[in-house]
């Protein structure tokens, strides 16, 4: 059924896998939209989202989406919009526990914070890049992030896309807990077991009453962050910050 992702149900428990390692699992067009896909048609009480080794989720495809996105975000066409993913992820009200085995960068940390609740190995790193590449994060990285780790720590990481280690992580408390690298999958699946086994109408309650008492309108923030986009790509910072990275390079940035 699917080509970039895995799906698999383990009794109450659904299993998402990124699937794409020689490419460190980045998000091309087609992951992004099995993703949304498989969290929207799921009959999982719990879902796991991981990806395969080596790497969680590396963020975009820089030479397939960021390329394409920079076209489509500049035309004046274009209605603002939260990413389809993220609204299929944010809106669910089926729990998603991200198993991070490794770096989660870019929308790949958006990805993780996403998710209700993080176990991650102690190979994890993880990276809200955007401002490498001349952008701004998405409503994850903005919302989810703030009430993770504070105003301060969410400030540094957002304005310097400094990576930083599972421990640190931990340390932030930007992750539930670290586990060795073997013992990933079975701890999270351990925890969403334990989350599928209760009733799941209260725990989708649960979940909406989270949903109501702390999250932004996530519309609203998406529309902002999609208008914000459309500016940032017609610089020449962004098209530097692509070109330094594909090139292998130091940046050379001007403002403009």
């Amino acid at each position: 059924m699917y080509t970039e992702i895995d799906y698999e149900l383990r009794d109450h428990v659904g299993i998402i896998t990124i699937d794409r390692p020689e490419a460190r699992n980045a998000l091309t067009f087609t992951t992004y939209a099995e993703l949304a896909n498989a969290v929207e048609t799921t009959t999982a009480r719990c879902l796991v989202i991981t990806g395969r080794d080596p790497a969680f989720c590396s963020g975009d495809d820089v030479k397939q989406v960021m390329v394409a996105a920079s076209s489509d975000l500049t035309r004046t066409d274009r209605e603002p919009r939260l990413t389809p993913a993220a609204g299929s992820l944010l809106r669910t009200d089926v729990p998603v526990v991200a198993a991070v085995n490794g770096a989660a960068v870019g929308w790949g940390m958006e990805l993780a914070l996403m998710a209700d609740i993080r176990i991650a190995s102690d190979r994890a790193k993880f990276g809200e890049l955007f401002v490498k590449r001349g952008l701004c994060c998405d409503v994850a990285g903005l919302a989810r992030l703030v009430d993770l780790v504070g105003r301060e720590h969410a400030a540094e990481l957002l304005f310097t896309g400094r990576v930083i280690e599972a421990v640190e992580a931990l340390d932030l408390r930007l992750v539930s807990r670290v586990v060795d690298h073997d013992e990933l999958l079975p701890a999270a699946l351990a925890t969403a077991a334990s989350i599928a086994a209760n009733p799941p109408l209260a725990v989708q309650a649960l979940k909406r009453g989270l949903r109501t008492a702390l999250d932004p309108d996530w519309d609203e923030l998406g529309r902002w962050v999609s208008s914000t986009l459309t500016e940032l790509f017609r610089t020449d910072d962004h098209r530097e910050g692509v070109a330094a990275f594909l090139e292998k390079r130091a940046p050379n940035y001007t403002g403009r």
